[in-house]
């Protein structure tokens, strides 16, 4: 819920262990929570006061608290979200009141309710500052933060980090004695600093108290063993280690010290997520334990000051890990777009799914977001609907909508509520409370299935947001790394084409085998384990395609001799000769077979560069620039091909939405082998979304109509097994369809807006 900083930061943007750390490598399975039962839950904690904030327990409690979970249940919803805060839990030091949660889940156990429990730490009680004045968060200008409630006082400190460690385990043995206990969500959106904003400071950066600093050292000593070696990165001079402090301002030299914080954040964040599942873990043995983003990692910046985490890094720490997603949030200037939704959950997806697990979604918005007099769209019941499946749709596991009575105080008063304050239902609670029963009664069904598994990957490479340093010298191309991101992934996902998003330790550890092609967007700075785990993934077969630039940058923030860089160039069969910057960028195709249903002289766009390429050894050129010069190169390498393109046609893409260069990309998958497994057509079908949940002999398949019209929709879809029967998960009534040259068909009448879920079985 720290929407006020930094979904005011995202949103905006998008729409215009104590000591030392290691680097996240385990790998683990989440099946052992993949049962009959999907919670869909809605936040709750015990009367009408918001989160973190706990009511005071009086003789009415357990009345109310009562009646307001029977209305939760009679609606729909099988879970509750209830919450922990330190600040009251742990009011005097060692003493333990956890009043709220022991009733809360006594009613809930008394009701048939699950709970899960959410955990808020940056709530700190008063006595931790003066146990540990030396605690507080300080800004990289000196500036140090007294908490107001928030932000508490910062986890490096020693003293700090192990009352953490004792509060949680205290917690954790309290609400493993009742059996209403479904599961832990130990981080709410995940920052070095949280629900505080410093207006007073200029660019705040955090943290730079000596104990951050000294846990960074240890980060450095880890990664360069020797002062020497830091010294040569850094272009220093440090006599010893007690003198390495954190950059605090850019330089036009090296930035390699830059770099370094950066990746030592990502690494903190990551730790300091295990720190708080380790404690929950010493005393709970069976329950999932989460944190949830506050924003897919797609739409943040990594060189955020309160820093952002990597999605990937943070999958790692927890059993689950998720997001919040409000998209109608007040800081918006516009609702998020069905685009913008799916790519979000597909982002958040990829992060669990390179793991090997599931992902939760955090927080739903439930009501009409509202900052003071910033008042947003209203949610409707469809919102509510549509939200819910799409969650489901992308392979959620748990939903908790946020939250069941609106925001009774704050700078949020009265928003993002599911009913009205006064206690009386909306038509999106019980839109909502709806589909939370269907999902739930079709549990196992949906959690025994996974989305269809993706032949396209696309590489998210946070290295390319920090070319230039803390002062970013591609800030001319505004959001590039995002919108190129954003224009790949939605030349796909227009024809309903499963797609992944890579992290580089997937390319790494050579977990690229079930794509048969491999998009590098706005490649400009790459570690060379990266380029040489690509060189790997085309050697054994698969297709890469780079945009321009590629490897410009190291990972130290070193130019390359050539580019493409790190060996990049013979594996891609072509150098940079020239590159210049252009208003209007277009290349044109050659006719060959590999750009099948791609005329000759097609003009395709590119965006901000023209890099003019010089074909190596064995090199082909597919496209050239209007003055002739090559555009595009194709090399053959080992049993693969690699393909370099001399612009930013991903970015031109999100931002013109010229419909060549969609069929450039679809044509390149296409020459790749990629095959789709359904086909979608019919009088009004352009704008049909189509997304499948696969088990061994059954599949989920959720269909949303995004068009403002009806739609007669023909969805012809390759089944590995003969169908036995399709039933509508809504009605549980039978669904017609025929079989013939190894499709099944369905047609389907679906009004504007319409969601149609159904299942299918085999025989």
């Amino acid at each position: 819920m720290n929407r006020y900083r930094t979904l005011t930061a995202v949103l905006l943007a998008v729409l215009a262990a104590q000591t030392g750390l290691t680097r996240p490598t385990q790998r683990a399975s989440s099946t052992k929570w993949e049962n009959s039962f999907f919670p869909v839950a809605v936040w709750y904690g015990g009367g009408k006061v918001r989160a973190p904030m706990l009511e005071p327990i009086n003789d009415t409690s357990a009345e109310r608290w009562g009646k307001d979970l029977d209305q939760i249940k009679a609606v729909g919803f099988n879970t509750v979200k209830t919450w922990v805060d330190w600040a009251t839990a742990e009011a005097h030091p060692g003493e333990y009141n956890f009043a709220n949660l022991d009733l809360l889940l006594r009613l809930a156990q008394e009701h048939g309710l699950r709970v899960i429990v959410q955990i808020y730490l940056d709530s700190a009680p008063d006595w931790v500052g003066r146990h540990y004045p030396d605690a507080r968060f300080v800004d990289r200008s000196g500036a140090v933060i007294d908490s107001q409630a928030a932000p508490g006082y910062c986890i490096d400190h020693n003293g700090v980090r192990k009352e953490i460690v004792k509060f949680l385990a205290a917690l954790s043995a309290e609400a493993n004695k009742s059996p209403a206990l479904y599961g832990w969500d130990v981080w709410s959106e995940p920052h070095v600093i949280n629900w505080a904003e410093f207006p007073y400071l200029e660019n705040p950066e955090f943290c730079f108290c000596a104990y951050t600093q000294a846990r960074f050292r240890e980060w450095l000593k880890t990664k360069y063993h020797s002062l020497d070696a830091l010294n040569a990165a850094w272009y220093r001079s440090f006599e010893n280690w007690d003198q390495v402090q954190p950059p605090r301002f850019p330089t036009i030299l090296s930035y390699t010290d830059y770099l370094d914080w950066r990746a030592f954040i990502e690494d903190k964040l990551a730790d300091d997520l295990k720190t708080r599942v380790d404690a929950i873990r010493s005393m709970d043995t069976s329950h999932p334990i989460t944190s949830h983003a506050a924003a897919p990692g797609l739409f943040t910046s990594p060189t955020d000051g309160y820093g952002e985490p990597d999605d990937w890094k943070m999958s790692s720490s927890a059993d689950f890990f998720g997001t919040s997603l409000y998209p109608k949030h007040s800081e918006s200037t516009k609702p998020w777009s069905d685009l913008m939704l799916a790519a979000g959950l597909d982002f958040t997806r990829s992060a669990g799914h390179s793991l090997q697990k599931g992902f939760w979604i955090g927080e739903l918005q439930a009501g009409q977001g509202a900052t003071g007099m910033r008042i947003a769209d209203p949610v409707n019941a469809h919102d509510e609907q549509y939200w819910m499946w799409q969650v489901v749709a992308h392979g959620a596991k748990e939903i908790a909508v946020y939250a069941w009575y609106p925001m009774s105080s704050g700078f949020e008063s009265n928003g993002y509520g599911l009913i009205n304050l006064d206690g009386t239902l909306t038509e999106r609670a019980q839109a909502a409370g709806r589909t939370a029963s269907i999902i739930a009664r079709h549990g196992a069904e949906i959690l025994g299935s996974t989305p269809a598994q993706a032949q396209i990957a696309i590489l998210y490479n946070r290295l390319s947001y920090m070319v230039g340093g803390s002062q970013p010298s591609q800030s001319k191309l505004g959001n590039a790394e995002r919108d190129s991101l954003m224009g790949l992934y939605s030349a796909f996902y227009e024809q309903n084409i499963p797609v992944d998003f890579v992290h580089p330790e997937d390319v790494i550890e050579n977990r690229l085998g079930q794509y048969k092609i491999l998009f590098l967007p706005f490649p400009v700075m790459l570690s060379r384990d990266v380029a040489e785990g690509v060189k790997r993934y085309v050697e054994a077969g698969g297709t890469a395609v780079a945009e321009a630039r590629l490897a410009w940058n190291d990972a130290r923030g070193f130019a390359s001799d050539v580019i493409p860089g790190a060996g990049l160039s013979e594996v891609f069969g072509a150098r940079e000769s020239v590159i210049k910057p252009a208003d209007k960028v277009e290349m044109q195709t050659e006719a060959s077979a590999s750009l099948p249903g791609i005329p000759a002289d097609t003009a395709i766009s590119g965006d901000a560069f023209e890099e003019e390429l010089e074909p190596l050894s064995g090199g082909n050129i597919l496209a050239h620039f209007v003055d002739g010069s090559p555009a595009v190169v194709k090399h053959q390498e080992g049993k693969g091909s690699a393909i370099l393109l001399g612009s930013f046609p991903a970015l031109a893409y999100y931002r013109g939405h010229d419909a060549n260069i969609k069929r450039f990309f679809l044509s390149l998958a296409q020459a790749a082998g990629v095959s789709p497994e359904l086909e979608v057509s019919g009088t009004g079908a352009s704008q049909i979304e189509v997304r499948r949940l696969v088990g061994a002999a059954q599949q989920v398949i959720l269909v949303f109509n995004h068009a403002s019209a009806s739609a007669d929709l023909v969805l012809a879809v390759r089944l590995p097994w003969a169908i036995r029967e399709a039933r509508d998960l809504e009605n549980d009534q039978s669904v017609s369809y025929q079989n013939n040259a190894g499709k099944t068909t369905l047609h389907k009448h679906l009004e504007a807006g319409e969601i149609w879920v159904f299942s299918i079985r085999g025989s």
